[in-house]
C-alpha cells in the first residue's frame, strides 16, 4: 500500500521513499510513500522527478500508486521532487472550484454535476437550463469577495457515517478526507488544495456552453486568471491602436464602426441590385428569343454575388432565363421567369448528376456544382440554352 503524503501536506515538494516494485522494464515504479498526486476526482496528475528521472504520469491503482517514468530506475531509495509550479496551479484551480460550487449551491440551490480541472482551463457542469450574464457576474463577485476574506481551508479525516454539513453525501464508507472552506463549504475530497482562499487568487469566469442536460462553465483562478486578463487587455490595446482610441473607448468606437459597416453593406447591396436590374434589362433587350419565345442570358463573369443578383433580376423579366457561373469551383446558377414554362431546379438536375455534382433550388432559382469533367459549355448544351 502506498502512503499518500499529499493527503496531509499539499505543500510537500520533496520527499524520500523506497521503491517496492519495478515493472515494465523499470519505467513503472511503485513506492512505499509518495507526494505525487495521481489523476483522480477531475484533477490531473502531478509531474516531476524521481532521482532526476522525469515522472510522466501518476496512476491510482487503488491501494497503491504507479509512477510512469521517462526511463528506467534502479531499485532502492529515491528522492522525489514534485513540479511545484504545476502543482500549485492545480491547487488554486481545485480550491477555486470548491468555492464556486459552494456559492452556486448556497446562493442558487444548483448542485455541481461534474468537474474537470485541466492544465489549461477548468470547468464545472451545472444541471440548469441556462446561466445568465447576471448570475455569472454575481457568482464571480461573491467568489472573489470570499477570496479576499482569506478564509482558512482545512483538511480533516472523519467517519463518513457521522460527518455532518457535507455539500454532497459521500460515496464511500469508513474514514473519509474532508476539505473545509471555513464558514462556507465542507466536501469529501482527496485532491490537493491551498491553505487559504486568499491563495486561490483572482477568479475569472469564462464561456458557457450546453453539454447534454447541463451548462458547462469555464473558469480560471490565480496566475491563470491573471494571464487571461492580461492577454485580454493586450488584445484590447492592439484593437484600440487600430481604431485610434484607448482601451476604455474600444467598445464604443467598435460599435460605431460596425454600424457604419452595416450601413455600407446595405448601401452596397442596394447599388448591386440596381446595377443588376440595369444590366439584366440591357442584356435582355439584346437577346434573341428562341423557338419557345424565351430569351436566354448566359453570364460567364464568374462573380458569385453578381451572378446571384443578376439571376434574380433576369427572372423578374417576361419570358426570360439565366445561366451563369458563380465563380465557385464548377459553380452554376439557373434562374427562369414565371412565364417561361421552365423549371430551374429541374434544369439543374439535368447537369449535376455525376461524381462531384450537387445542388438544388426552386422552380424560379437553383444553384449547384457541376460534376467533375463537365464544363460550363457542356452544361449549356445539355440545358438547351437558346431553344
Amino acid at each position: 500500500m502506498t502512503e499518500r503524503l499529499y493527503y496531509h501536506d499539499s505543500y510537500l515538494r520533496h520527499f524520500a521513499a523506497e521503491i517496492v516494485e519495478l515493472l515494465d522494464g523499470g519505467v513503472r515504479a511503485y513506492l512505499d510513500r509518495t507526494a505525487f498526486y495521481p489523476t483522480s476526482g477531475g484533477q490531473p496528475h502531478d509531474v516531476g522527478w524521481l532521482n532526476g528521472v522525469e515522472v510522466l504520469d501518476v496512476v491510482d491503482e487503488g491501494d497503491r500508486i504507479a509512477h510512469i517514468l521517462a526511463k528506467p530506475l534502479l531499485a532502492g531509495e529515491v528522492r522525489g521532487q514534485v513540479d511545484w509550479e504545476r502543482r500549485y496551479d492545480l491547487m488554486q484551480q481545485h480550491s477555486g472550484q470548491h468555492l464556486l460550487s459552494a456559492i452556486f449551491a448556497d446562493r442558487y440551490g444548483w448542485p455541481t454535476a461534474s468537474v474537470h480541472v485541466g492544465t489549461e482551463t477548468s470547468t464545472l457542469d451545472l444541471e440548469v437550463p441556462a446561466l445568465s450574464d447576471t448570475v455569472l457576474a454575481d457568482v464571480e463577485r461573491q467568489a472573489n469577495a470570499v477570496v479576499m476574506e482569506a478564509r482558512p481551508i482545512v483538511v480533516s479525516f472523519e467517519e463518513a457515517s457521522s460527518a455532518v454539513g457535507l455539500r454532497k453525501s459521500p460515496e464511500r464508507s469508513g474514514v473519509i478526507r474532508i476539505v473545509t472552506i471555513t464558514g462556507l463549504d465542507r466536501s469529501a475530497c482527496g485532491g490537493t488544495h491551498v491553505a487559504s482562499t486568499a491563495e486561490i487568487g483572482p477568479i475569472v469566469l469564462g464561456r458557457v456552453e450546453r453539454v447534454r442536460r447541463a451548462m458547462r462553465l469555464e473558469f480560471q483562478c490565480g496566475f491563470r486568471a491573471l494571464r487571461r486578463v492580461r492577454s485580454g487587455l493586450d488584445d484590447l490595446a492592439a484593437v484600440g491602436r487600430e481604431l485610434g482610441c484607448g482601451v476604455g473607448e474600444v467598445a464604443r468606437v467598435l460599435r460605431s464602426r460596425l454600424q457604419e459597416l452595416r450601413e455600407s453593406r446595405a448601401a452596397f447591396r442596394r447599388l448591386r441590385d440596381e446595377l443588376a436590374e440595369l444590366r439584366a434589362r440591357f442584356l435582355y433587350e439584346r437577346a434573341v428569343a428562341g423557338a419557345t419565345g424565351v430569351r436566354w442570358i448566359v453570364d460567364r463573369a464568374r462573380h458569385p454575388e453578381g451572378a446571384r443578383a443578376l439571376a434574380s433580376a433576369v427572372a423578374a423579366l417576361p419570358r426570360a432565363a439565366y445561366v451563369g457561373e458563380t465563380g465557385d469551383l464548377r459553380g452554376i446558377v439557373i434562374a427562369v421567369s414565371e412565364d417561361s414554362g421552365l423549371h430551374a431546379a429541374e434544369l439543374l438536375r439535368t447537369v449535376v448528376g455525376g461524381e462531384g455534382g450537387k445542388g438544388g433550388g426552386s422552380a424560379r432559382l437553383a444553384e449547384g456544382m457541376l460534376p467533375q469533367g463537365v464544363s460550363f459549355e457542356e452544361a449549356l448544351a445539355t440545358i438547351g440554352v437558346g431553344n
